[in-house]
């Protein structure tokens, strides 16, 4: 018998965030601190944030840093993905990821752009 939505019991996932700017702090931070409030709202478990500049090797420490950790099950980073010559977080993971999802990317920006619109194309998945 197959499951609907609805259906399967929630399972809390362990969660990490990452801002990736040079310029934002605690107190300027408005899309990791929503990306905070919305784990905890939708009940997920929030383990870590950090915020660190758009340099190639501080995002892989701080994204290998939580793959090793068993108390991290997901990281969402917010940042890093304009079109930019600093803006480099989908270099910084790249190397990093066991499977890449073919097509995400295209299906996010199908979504997105419905939403935002042409804001959707200066990001890079």
């Amino acid at each position: 018998m197959g499951h609907t939505h609805g259906d399967e019991k929630f399972l809390p996932l362990k969660i990490a965030i990452l801002t990736v700017s040079d310029s934002r702090t605690e107190e300027t931070d408005k899309s990791g601190g929503y990306l905070k409030e919305a784990v905890q709202e939708a009940g997920h478990v929030f383990v870590d944030k950090q915020i660190v500049p758009d340099d190639i090797y501080q995002m892989r420490a701080a994204f290998s840093a939580w793959i090793a950790d068993p108390g991290v099950e997901v990281i969402i980073a917010t940042g890093g993905t304009g079109v930019t010559g600093r803006d480099s977080t989908p270099e910084a993971v790249t190397p990093l990821l066991d499977k890449q999802v073919e097509g995400f990317g295209e299906l996010y920006r199908q979504i997105s752009f419905e939403e935002i619109g042409a804001s959707t194309l200066q990001s890079r998945t």
